[in-house]
């Protein structure tokens, strides 16, 4: 069987030069989207796969001049492996760089890690080194230098991984305490260097102040909504409840008697809930509005060769999630919301918050696509107290984004024939790009949410 893999971006040019560890380009096969690093310092001497072309497996991505010195402590490197969950599947191996250096060296030198004719002799020192979070590449230099990982934990990389500079800072000074330890008791500034998804948040906040932004701040009614989640939370379908301990048992009368009922779709046990919350409601009911605004279901489509750029409308609402993870910021995209039931949503919610808390992220290019959402929904009342922001669109990232506050209960003296009434209010903060929507626009579209969020018996009429 032959495996194809397709670049999807390079990081580096011919002629320029490249450094152990660095990302030289990320390549995506039918199961794992991996970034491939490089395993030596040198000079890239030719580009042999373009960006969007396909490589077989075993086929060559560039050629890397190395010196002669480097060559020989090459060994010490590794590239980074695909994240525990992808590293799973050995059908697919990827492909590696090519190394050009003299051939009276080459002979001597010993394999790179990735190459398939390789076979390793280093032996792992006995203990819990296994069990320890650090790169393939940082164990293999610690097998290299004789290092237990075990003694360097915590490590001074996110959430505790040991990095090479660790092991290095052991070997220099033949401390047994960790990194991390020391790196607290120092009263020197640390200088860290933005992780990938970081970085890529740095650059597109850069590019958002190209965007004209128009905000508009209000509040929602959720006293009906929150009357319903009792009665609803009773209801919850079966396949989206956890297992349960207490035994089923089945109806006096069968409702499949005669013929039996669709088997429900599956859902992963991440899916699972046994309680509703607001925003599944409030996400139903943006689609319902988008539907009713196409303004809302549409990009900006740049085009470089016509005179002006044009709007893509689509035929679904496509909503875009603000996930704050472990690893950085995300954020996946909910496709037709407006075709998925309050129970979907929910479910799916749930499964990609699961996702985004594995370490590395589980999120993947299907969770991600190319072409988000046209609306970006932020949760920040799951987190903080606050009323009102101020959310940033980014290019790319659709035509307006709104932040939801906290529901919090308040008296409104204007409900109640002047008496006032106590209301369950939840603030929320709109900002659209004012290139292509009007602040009316955004105010009136804002008001047809308000109608479905503060009327949910309105789903019911329309067949929801």
């Amino acid at each position: 069987m032959v495996c194809l893999f397709h670049l999807l971006n390079r990081n580096v040019d011919a002629q320029g030069s490249v450094g152990a560890f660095e990302p030289l380009c990320e390549v995506q096969s039918d199961k794992a989207s991996v970034e491939i690093t490089s395993p030596f310092d040198g000079t890239i001497k030719e580009i042999l796969v373009k960006e969007g072309e396909v490589a077989k497996v075993g086929e060559g991505l560039c050629i890397i001049e190395v010196d002669e010195d480097a060559a020989t402590e090459s060994v010490e490197t590794e590239p980074a492996s695909p994240p525990p969950h992808q590293a799973t599947e050995p059908s697919n191996p990827l492909p590696s760089a090519q190394i050009s250096s003299p051939p009276t060296h080459s002979e001597s030198r010993r394999r790179h890690p990735l190459d398939p004719t390789r076979v390793d002799t280093d032996v792992v020192p006995a203990s819990n080194a296994a069990s320890v979070l650090a790169l393939p590449a940082v164990r293999h230099f610690a097998r290299q230098s004789g290092v237990d990982l075990a003694l360097l934990v915590p490590g001074s990389g996110k959430n505790g991984r040991i990095e090479k500079a660790d092991v290095e800072r052991y070997l220099a000074g033949g401390k047994s305490a960790p990194a991390g330890a020391a790196q607290t008791a120092s009263d020197e500034d640390v200088i860290v260097e933005l992780g990938r998804t970081r970085y890529g948040m740095w650059k597109a906040m850069t590019k958002s102040l190209e965007i004209p932004h128009f905000g508009y701040s209000t509040y929602l009614d959720l006293t009906a909504l929150n009357a319903m989640l009792p009665l609803l939370n009773a209801h919850i379908p079966a396949h989206f409840l956890p297992p349960s301990a207490t035994p089923v048992l089945p109806p006096a009368v069968s409702p499949s008697s005669v013929y039996p009922p669709p088997s429900p779709p599956s859902v992963p046990a991440s899916g699972q809930y046994n309680k509703l919350t607001y925003l599944p409601f409030l996400l139903k009911t943006l689609s319902k509005s988008m539907l009713e605004w196409p303004l809302f279901r549409s990009s900006i489509t740049p085009a470089p060769d016509a005179p002006k750029p044009t709007l893509t409308l689509r035929p679904h609402a496509d909503i875009n999630i603000a996930l704050s993870t472990p690893t950085g910021l995300y954020t996946p995209t909910l496709k037709h919301v407006d075709t998925h039931s309050v129970y979907g949503l929910a479910s799916t919610l749930k499964h990609l918050s699961h996702l985004g808390r594995q370490v590395p992220s589980g999120l993947t290019p299907a969770e991600l696509p190319k072409r988000g959402g046209t609306v970006t929904v932020s949760n920040v009342g799951a987190i903080g107290a606050g009323e009102v922001a101020a959310p940033v669109l980014v290019p790319g990232g659709g035509v307006a984004i709104v932040a939801i506050g906290r529901a919090r209960w308040e008296w409104d003296v204007n409900r109640g024939d002047g008496t006032g009434e106590r209301r369950l209010k939840v603030g929320v903060s709109w900002s659209a790009d004012h290139r292509v929507v009007e602040g009316a626009e955004l105010a009136a579209f804002v008001e047809t949410w308000r109608s479905y969020v503060e009327h949910p018996e309105r789903l019911i009429a329309e067949g929801v």
